[in-house]
């Protein structure tokens, strides 16, 4: 009786699995930036970190078309893109907005808000994407905003660093609810992360 083969990662990788890792590449460069902005306030770590993510989108995209290009996908690769998308869209633009002045009690649960819509938005996409495919080989739609849509509040952000506005300067400045700091600019990431886990509908390109 033959012994099934023992899993080898490397050998399962195909090259859109090694273009979704230089998606998480750059989503983790973008959480050293801002580690590194945290300790020097040198700003140009801040541009850094939001020049990062429009990266990782490139590689997002390159990933599914050398994917459908090359006619391989795997299981593996899509568990791989998805944890990227989470790392380079979820966990880096929350990251970057802290870096950038969101520090209040409040500011952190918006953020966990955030990154636990985006962590949802993926975990439901990957679930019920058979169905959104309807019997074909792609997904014709997707439920609820793409978590790849906060690059819009990343560069918000960017122009905010590059206007100075950071920290205790952070546009719309701060407010004190039951003696914790609210900064409001964080509530566009509590909108874009309830977009994520609604169920609107938008058309894939």
């Amino acid at each position: 009786m033959d012994r099934p083969k023992p899993f080898s990662m490397i050998r399962e990788f195909h090259l859109a699995d090694w273009i979704t890792l230089a998606n998480a590449f750059c989503g983790v460069g973008a959480l050293f930036s801002v580690m590194t902005y945290l300790q020097t306030r040198e700003v140009l770590h801040i541009y850094f970190a939001c020049g990062l993510i429009p990266l990782a989108l490139v590689f997002d995209v390159l990933d599914g078309r050398i994917a459908r290009w090359r006619q391989r996908s795997s299981a593996m690769g899509r568990e791989l893109d998805s944890l990227a998308d989470i790392i380079s869209f979820g966990v880096a633009p929350a990251a970057i907005a802290y870096g950038c002045g969101m520090q209040g009690l409040y500011d952190r649960i918006v953020l966990v808000f955030f990154v636990a819509c985006g962590v949802s938005r993926l975990a439901r996409y990957n679930v019920t994407a058979e169905k959104l495919s309807e019997g074909g080989d792609k997904v014709k739609y997707f439920e609820g905003t793409p978590i790849p849509t906060s690059l819009l509040l990343v560069m918000v952000l960017a122009v905010a660093a590059m206007q100075g506005a950071l920290g205790e300067q952070l546009w719309f400045g701060s407010t004190r609810i039951a003696g914790f700091t609210l900064h409001p600019l964080v509530l566009i990431f509590a909108v874009s992360g309830s977009l994520m886990i609604s169920r609107i509908r938008i058309p894939k390109i």
